[in-house]
């Protein structure tokens, strides 16, 4: 879908006008409120810090992208992830599962065939994760043949060199071509937000992804540079928020990258449920993509340790 008319950004004699990106971050606030920003973080850690709630624990867990992004995956160890989950609803029957298992695109069909929890949906990343620095033609078929053999969502990575340099035009062409791709599937856009260099840069990277047709926004690989962090979370759900009143549209947000116990992860929970509010706070709209916190969440909730992920 594409969310511009670019017939409207050129003067009849052909000759371009402003450009259509720099049209759109004037309708938005440029300048971040860094102290505005601390305060909302010191605020969530705070919360976070105070005696826990089981029942934000116990939802904290159903948003989770239960993610395995390894070197040494093989169809064996997604496939026993897979069971894993499959055997949750059996030794867990008062717990929602996880959202999502997360994979490489080529298990979309180990995991879309093995799954028996609708509720769980297949994820793969894809578009030459982690660093996306591959041709636009792979990228739209490594999604394309994840989609076939069953993802539900997509993953790719917003290429940063692009906003480093301003070529936002390109950067937001490929989103819009994987969009297409992807139809009514979820598409989650990452914004590599420790390779940005500015809080500024993280809020038009946000921009553009919307624009372009992002289902999810999402903070990073937690591959290539450092991963996720509240500051950069915080204004990319404030963008959200921005977005939504301008144009009606609800775009959901994810946090990735070294979230790995309950603390931590309660802390971007605050900051969504400061933010954009209560009804974002579900699988449709919030999720947190990890490895070693489903274990964390699920000791924390039945009171003992749990090694079943």
């Amino acid at each position: 879908m594409d969310y511009f008319d670019k017939e409207d950004i050129t003067m009849s004699d052909g000759e371009p006008m402003v450009d259509r990106f720099e049209e759109v971050f004037s309708k938005y606030r440029s300048k971040i409120d860094v102290e505005k920003v601390k305060t909302v973080v010191e605020w969530a850690k705070r919360e976070a810090s105070g005696e826990t709630d089981i029942k934000i624990l116990t939802k904290l867990f159903s948003c989770i992208d239960l993610t395995t992004l390894k070197a040494v995956d093989n169809d064996d160890t997604v496939l026993a992830l897979v069971e894993k989950v499959n055997s949750f609803e059996e030794v867990y029957p008062e717990l929602q599962p996880v959202a999502s298992i997360c994979v490489y695109p080529r298990y979309a069909s180990i995991v879309s065939n093995s799954l028996d929890d609708d509720r769980v949906k297949t994820c793969c990343v894809a578009g030459g994760f982690p660093s996306a620095q591959t041709f636009p033609e792979i990228k739209i078929a490594e999604a394309s043949l994840a989609l076939h053999d069953g993802a539900d969502e997509i993953d790719v990575v917003q290429n940063p060199g692009y906003i480093l340099n301003g070529d936002y035009e390109t950067l937001s062409d490929e989103i819009n071509e994987i969009k297409e791709v992807c139809g009514d599937k979820t598409l989650k856009v990452i914004i590599e937000t420790g390779a940005l260099g500015s809080a500024e840069n993280v809020k038009r990277a946000s921009l553009i992804a919307l624009y372009s047709g992002a289902d999810f926004i999402k903070t990073s690989t937690g591959k290539e540079v450092a991963g996720a962090d509240p500051e950069s979370f915080c204004i990319m759900c404030q963008t959200i928020k921005e977005y939504a009143g301008e144009t009606g549209g609800i775009v959901g947000i994810k946090a990735a990258g070294g979230i790995s116990d309950y603390k931590k992860a309660m802390v971007y929970w605050y900051i969504v449920k400061h933010i954009l509010g209560e009804e974002w706070l579900n699988n449709q709209r919030f999720r947190i993509g990890a490895s070693s916190l489903a274990n964390n969440l699920l000791s924390k909730i039945i009171g003992k340790e749990c090694r079943h992920f």
